[in-house]
């Protein structure tokens, strides 16, 4: 089977399934020289697979999952999670629910150049099947494997997930 029908088959199975949110960081520009907070802008909704994100168009790779929350002082050890605590008050500005899951800088894949050979963020074809690498340090898997397995988690997920 070639990508592209591997993710078509995996959008009909996800048909009723839940959605995660999209949202895109938006630095907005300076007003009369003054800096204005950035907030996340809503972008819909994708079925979330893991390192794949898939919309009822395209197909995604994963980026950053943040839970949006109103901004508070607080104190924090790590550099990293100041950023974080910024960009879930960005989220919180977009206009998202407090603890709503937001998936942050995502990038758009081209499944049909993959069936052509090229290489598109975590796809590729090894020799001749649609691969995932399914984590940065992990290798490949087949696509349509890792897309049952998927799939199947999420319209039934283990009990206390």
């Amino acid at each position: 089977m070639t990508t592209v029908s591997l993710i078509a088959t995996a959008r009909e199975r996800l048909r009723d399934a839940p959605r995660e949110l999209l949202g895109e960081l938006i630095e907005p520009r300076r007003v009369l020289g003054i800096p204005r907070a950035p907030r996340v802008q809503p972008r819909g909704g994708a079925w979330h697979l893991g390192a794949l994100l898939l919309t009822d168009d395209d197909v995604l790779a994963t980026g950053e999952i943040i839970r949006a929350r109103r901004e508070a002082p607080r104190g924090f050890t790590a550099e990293s999670q100041r950023r974080r605590s910024e960009l879930a008050a960005a989220a919180s500005r977009g206009g998202f629910a407090e603890g709503a899951a937001v998936h942050i800088g995502w990038r758009m894949l081209q499944p049909s150049a993959v069936d052509r050979g090229a290489a598109s963020g975590p796809l590729a074809l090894i020799d001749g099947t649609p691969s995932v690498r399914w984590s940065a340090a992990g290798g490949f898997m087949p696509l349509e494997r890792y897309l049952d397995e998927r799939v199947a988690l999420l319209i039934d997920p283990p009990a206390g997930a």
